[in-house]
């Protein structure tokens, strides 16, 4: 960078010189910057609170390994989108080596379960369906073959790490997979298979089942039970039952829990805390639990990421305590802190959750310009949140109606996402317009369509995506942007800040939304001292704060603005 500066210190001087001729209030002209280089990218600590997250269905996003394409013998024909396409944990490898989410700014990856699921096929009234989406478990202890191996597993987490990724982990503690003709139901004592819940108090919402055939896991139960002789034989026939039944006499004298159903899963989740250093859990269905069930599991994760950390201190990221998200199903910031069951509110935030899913971001930015969505988001985050975050979202795998079903706002999306207060999470494709609607499926099959890597090579496709890669970018380097108070600066041009003061950490920026293309003046509002020189991380232009304020000559009409640092 030291070639770059010489011409811009002597430009400086010149115009220093040449300004005792020049009216006062003239601001100093803008230099170029490589477009390609994110100038502060990792300067600051990983801060949850601001992340982008990046959530993927493995057999949908890449196939890096063909030969586990059919395993299982998987072979009935299926609705179409229903059954395995062919991805694995090899191609999400694949695309972090090469630098697609770093690109792309992204900091977590959220991967759906990849635990072994149900061999058999379902029919739930829109096809034959194989449980390629991972949330219909058949034994919690491996990996499902369709996805890879624990090999895989824990070769993605290191490779991730490499890059400052976290990896999320997706848990289903609420339920096994439905039963079929090859996967037969669980004892009595583990699970019950009605009555389906009907959602109207607390009780008709927990111990209940989600859907017919789908045989919920009695968390409630704090009765020691013996495992499934199905899943006894099944560790038999593969070599491994000694092993695990060691590992679970373990695990059980260690924290002194009883051997109940929700004991024993917990058991099974938190080995991959324990053995491959994940980060942090998505947890799914999360009201259809008793929220003292997650203070459990929590407390086993952070116990066992504190073990993982002592064991591979060498491979350690930061301070970082282990993360759990939650899918709350229906909960927004209007509620609070709280879910109301209609008898009852439960605050599942003080239950071990750090975040939850917020599902009515997609009717703020609908509904609101963006100062207000803005001022909304980061006035929660620092009143009745504080402590704690939010997951925002414009699609995901199973919302039907999100909030570009149709993929005609996809600048607008980016925008709105990646700079609204709280954490981000891209759905994959969302950065490409993967298109939402698709032909001939039924169901949630039509969210869930393959990522076209080709839809690359087209020049509106990569334009979309440079504008989601400078966001994210500038929200992974900045985590004043999600976590960071929200100020706005002025309407008309409309520019606003964010400061991010906590723990030792300190960061600021400046944005600017929907300006005028060509030159334009920046009102910096005191945020940065007089003589700072900033960069706007959007075209990749240098300035310098002249009068409070900074001009920027660029054919874009967003403006990201933060202190070039002088070791970049």
């Amino acid at each position: 960078m030291n070639n770059i500066l010489k011409p811009i210190i002597l430009l400086f001087l010149c115009l220093s010189i040449a300004c005792k001729n020049k009216p006062k209030e003239e601001i100093p002209k803008t230099t170029k910057t490589h477009k390609e280089e994110s100038p502060v990218s990792g300067t600051l600590p990983f801060i949850w609170e601001g992340s982008n997250i990046y959530f993927l269905l493995t057999d949908r996003f890449k196939n890096g390994e063909a030969t586990n394409d059919k395993t299982l013998d998987r072979t009935k024909k299926t609705g179409k989108l229903r059954g395995f396409e062919g991805g694995d944990i090899k191609g999400i490898i694949q695309k972090i080596e090469d630098g697609y989410f770093n690109d792309l700014g992204i900091n977590v990856i959220w991967l759906n379960p990849v635990v072994e699921q149900i061999h058999g096929v379902v029919n739930e009234g829109t096809g034959d369906t194989y449980p390629f989406h991972g949330y219909w478990t058949k034994d919690w202890t491996k990996i499902d073959p369709n996805y890879g191996n624990e090999k895989d597993l824990k070769h993605l987490v290191e490779v991730a790490h490499t890059k400052g990724i976290r990896i999320l982990m997706d848990v289903v503690m609420n339920h096994t997979g439905p039963v079929t003709d090859r996967d037969p139901v669980w004892p009595d004592d583990w699970v019950r298979t009605s009555p389906q819940c009907k959602y109207k108090d607390y009780e008709s919402t927990v111990a209940c089942t989600l859907v017919k055939n789908l045989p919920d896991i009695k968390t409630e139960s704090n009765q020691n039970v013996k495992l499934p002789k199905t899943l006894l034989d099944k560790w038999k026939t593969e070599g491994r039952l000694e092993i695990e039944l060691s590992e679970i006499d373990i695990f059980f004298t260690k924290t002194g829990l009883k051997r109940s159903p929700k004991n024993y899963i917990i058991k099974w989740l938190t080995d991959y805390v324990r053995e491959l250093g994940i980060d942090g859990y998505r947890v799914d269905t999360v009201k259809h639990v008793e929220e003292t069930s997650w203070s459990i599991l929590a407390e086993q994760a952070q116990l066992a990421f504190t073990e993982w950390k002592l064991k591979n201190p060498d491979k350690v990221l930061d301070d970082n305590k282990f993360y759990i998200l939650g899918e709350l199903y229906g909960y927004g910031i209007d509620a609070k802190r709280y879910y109301n069951f209609g008898n009852r509110k439960v605050d599942f935030f003080a239950y071990g959750f750090d975040s939850m899913i917020n599902f009515q971001f997609k009717y703020d930015a609908t509904q609101n310009n963006y100062e207000d969505l803005f001022g909304k988001y980061s006035k929660a985050l620092y009143t009745f949140l504080i402590g704690k975050g939010i997951v925002n979202y414009i699609s995901s795998h199973d919302d039907g109606k999100p909030f570009d079903l149709n993929r005609s706002k996809t600048y607008e999306s980016a925008t709105k996402l990646l700079l609204s207060p709280g954490i981000s999470q891209i759905y994959y494709g969302d950065e490409i317009a993967r298109p939402l609607i698709i032909e001939d499926t039924k169901g949630d099959a039509s969210l869930r369509s393959n990522m076209d890597w080709e839809t690359l090579n087209n020049d509106d496709t990569k334009e979309l995506l440079s504008h989601w890669q400078k966001l994210g970018r500038f929200r992974r380097d900045h985590p004043s942007v999600g976590a960071g108070k929200h100020k706005i600066i002025s309407k008309k041009p409309y520019l606003f800040s964010r400061k991010y003061t906590k723990n030792g950490i300190s960061d600021k920026v400046v944005i600017g939304l929907d300006l005028l293309k060509g030159e334009k003046k920046i009102k910096i509002n005191s945020v940065f001292p007089e003589g700072t020189v900033l960069i706007d991380q959007y075209s990749g232009i240098e300035t310098k704060v002249f009068k409070d304020s900074v001009m920027i000559n660029s054919n874009y009409e967003t403006v990201l603005l933060a202190q070039k640092l002088a070791n970049k």
